[in-house]
């Protein structure tokens, strides 16, 4: 429990600076912790009067009838229960953050693309304006599938406060240093590590250090969780310990704010007259997180072939069909190659998964050229791709010693559904007209000789 008064900066001020309230180890814990001492219930939920005059609310993750074992839920002790606004929600337009079903009769979907970074531009971009989708997959309505997006932040919302009602979001910083203000508590990232946050949780982002850019996926089904390890084990991969939740912090602020509500792939503004971030002790195991992928251990072959790629999924989002995710997370990082008489780098395949990739630095050993830090790529289900000829015929002729690969850090966003690529992708965004080219120059190899290889 953490019983630290909290920080005078996080109670009052509008504006971030580097005083962090700290952290909780672990993932899907149920953790408890308060700012302020005794604000926290014992041994009860919904005492008949809190300490400090503050109110009981829960805010629950999955429904009430949910398993034991998969229920989720958090007991928030705060300052005004979230009800209280004083105007009725209106409709507003982000028009570039894109729902799924989103299918536009002017895009083809089908192919294999990829993206040069989404460049900055002049203008001042917040959380909300400067989010760009380029895919979508499944149907938000049934709360199944996903999206896709890049974000480009240039500045920190101010009295201005968001949350999804529609879906969780795995933040993937590229650029800069943001700051998750949340109900439960601050969660500060930047490049190589990640953020989680959870479906209904209130939050405001500011800028730490700027510009800002970096991937989400929204994911409208389960939630998250680490993979199965089957026959590895106990360790390897990513473990719990190395996530880490924030302890309590809240504002005591009384200035009118906003707050948005993104809810069936619609946006809606409504008004109050604090800051909604004033949660002063909570209890529970449905909270925002934050990993760091360096932390990740990564496992593989170490006599000849190599496992399928899902050997370095950090996290899956289950789609109720046994070994087939709603989404994967899955990290190629830093990582020794040992494999005898192998072609090491990924191998050319077709896939019932559709296939997101992002660069966070560094380059990928399948493509030498062409997929850099901030680009994306996209194969969609059964669409052919792999390596170009360089890498092919690289990894064909080398001597296969034991090799690092340093300087290299990327993921997958893998679902089983088709994704979708919207207008901003195809038509605004960097697309690599010729993408396609880097497997034209692949030769015929094949002569009818035996044991020619």
């Amino acid at each position: 429990m953490n019983k630290d008064i909290a920080p005078a900066e996080l109670r009052s001020a509008a504006k971030p600076t580097d005083t962090h309230p700290g952290y909780m180890p672990g993932f899907g814990n149920d953790f408890e912790t308060e700012a302020l001492p005794g604000a926290l219930p014992q041994g009860m939920n919904s005492p008949q009067k809190v300490n400090y005059g503050l109110y009981g609310e829960q805010l629950s993750g999955t429904a009430f009838t949910a398993p034991s074992h998969q229920n989720e839920r958090t007991w928030c002790y705060r300052i005004r229960p979230s009800v209280k606004h004083t105007h009725r929600f209106e409709k507003i337009d982000l028009p570039f953050w894109k729902s799924a079903p989103h299918v536009n009769p002017d895009v083809t979907s089908l192919g294999q693309y990829r993206w040069n970074p989404v460049p900055h531009s002049e203008k001042k971009l917040t959380w909300l304006t400067g989010m760009r989708t380029m895919t979508t997959a499944g149907d938000v309505n049934t709360q199944i599938g996903m999206a896709s997006h890049i974000y480009l932040v240039t500045e920190s919302m101010v009295d201005a406060y968001f949350y999804s009602a529609d879906s969780e979001l795995l933040v993937v910083p590229q650029e800069g240093r943001l700051r998750f203000a949340t109900e439960l508590g601050v969660i500060d990232i930047e490049p190589q590590e990640i953020a989680i946050i959870p479906r209904g949780l209130v939050y405001r982002v500011e800028v730490l250090e700027g510009p800002c850019r970096g991937f989400v996926c929204e994911n409208y089904g389960q939630k998250f969780e680490l993979p199965s390890r089957g026959p590895i084990g106990a360790n390897c991969m990513a473990n719990r310990r190395d996530f880490k939740t924030p302890v309590a912090a809240f504002e005591e602020r009384e200035l009118p704010s906003t707050v948005t509500v993104k809810w069936a792939g619609q946006f809606h503004e409504t008004h109050i007259g604090q800051s909604p971030l004033d949660v002063v002790a909570w209890h529970g195991n449905y909270a925002p997180v934050k990993y760091d992928l360096r932390t990740y251990c990564p496992v593989g072959s170490i006599l000849f072939d190599h496992p399928d790629p899902s050997i370095f999924t950090v996290l899956t989002a289950p789609s109720g069909v046994d070994g087939t995710a709603n989404i994967d997370f899955v990290l190629f990082r830093e990582r020794w190659l040992t494999m005898e008489d192998t072609f090491r780098p990924p191998w050319y395949h077709k896939n019932v998964m559709s296939e997101l990739m992002g660069n966070i630095y560094g380059q990928y050993d399948a493509k030498l050229e062409g997929f850099v830090p901030g680009g994306m790529s996209l194969h969609n289900m059964m669409l052919p791709h792999g390596p170009d000829r360089d890498a092919f015929e690289g990894a064909s002729n080398a001597d296969l010693k034991p090799e690092k690969l340093d300087n290299t850090m990327s993921f997958m966003f893998e679902t089983r559904f088709p994704q979708h690529l919207t207008h901003f992708a195809a038509k605004e965004a960097p697309l690599q007209d010729n993408y396609i080219d880097c497997w034209t120059s692949l030769e015929k190899k094949f002569d009818g000789t035996p044991g020619r290889k």
